[in-house]
């Protein structure tokens, strides 16, 4: 369960990876990538992330020959972002992966990592999800790239509310405007999904924050979204 892949300038990067029992080189795979939100970095123990996120699971009902990895990260910040690019580089090179089925998804936390990957490198991925968390980097690249990104959030998180989710919405409307796109080229680029309370509500759930990474890994039409790109 703990991998350890030891890279020269990032240090130690823990990591849990499904790999398919017929993988063959000869043939080319999808690769996944889920990160943690705080409940699931390495300092809570080994495998908190997967006791506590269903993402990595939830996600061989999409594709059961998809490679996944679920990083058990240092923190939410630029290092860990730096790790994750690390190690889906070394993915890229020692496993044979189709370059155009690279998906990635963080949550709360994991977000906020996320955030500063596709401020970094979003060309590495080919399509991003992130669920109830802010965002701290910029979106230049991933416009210059047109990287597509689904931002989901409960309408009254308990821990970062939507307006964070929804400025970041604006942001990337707004540069891809002057990029010359119309909405609707702009609705397959980047898409807003304000949860409302009902949404919650009529599954049990009354802590938005809390469970909400339960729901959308749950959730069809959010999760379809990432792995039919």
């Amino acid at each position: 369960m703990d991998n350890v892949f030891q890279d020269d300038q990032y240090g130690d990067i823990h990591y849990n990876a499904y790999i398919p029992k017929a993988y063959d080189k000869r043939q080319s795979y999808a690769l996944y990538i889920t990160l943690p939100g705080y409940q699931g970095l390495y300092f809570q123990g080994v495998g908190k992330n997967l006791e506590t996120e269903e993402f990595g699971f939830v996600s061989q009902n999409y594709n059961a020959q998809m490679i996944v990895l679920a990083p058990q990260l240092e923190d939410w910040d630029e290092l860990s972002a730096n790790q994750t690019i690390a190690l889906t580089k070394y993915f890229l090179k020692h496993y044979n992966i189709d370059k155009n089925k690279v998906y990635i998804s963080g949550y709360s936390g994991g977000g906020e990592t996320l955030s500063w990957i596709l401020t970094n490198e979003p060309e590495l991925y080919r399509a991003a999800l992130m669920c109830s968390s802010k965002c701290d980097g910029n979106f230049n690249k991933v416009v210059k790239n047109k990287t597509p990104i689904y931002f989901v959030i409960g309408e009254e998180d308990e821990y970062y509310g939507s307006t964070p989710f929804k400025e970041a919405y604006q942001q990337i409307v707004s540069l891809y405007k002057k990029e010359g796109l119309n909405q609707e080229e702009i609705d397959q680029l980047v898409i807003l999904d304000v949860k409302n309370k009902e949404y919650f509500t009529s599954q049990g759930i009354t802590n938005e924050h809390g469970y909400g990474g339960h729901l959308f890994a749950n959730d069809e039409h959010i999760m379809g979204w990432l792995f039919n790109r």
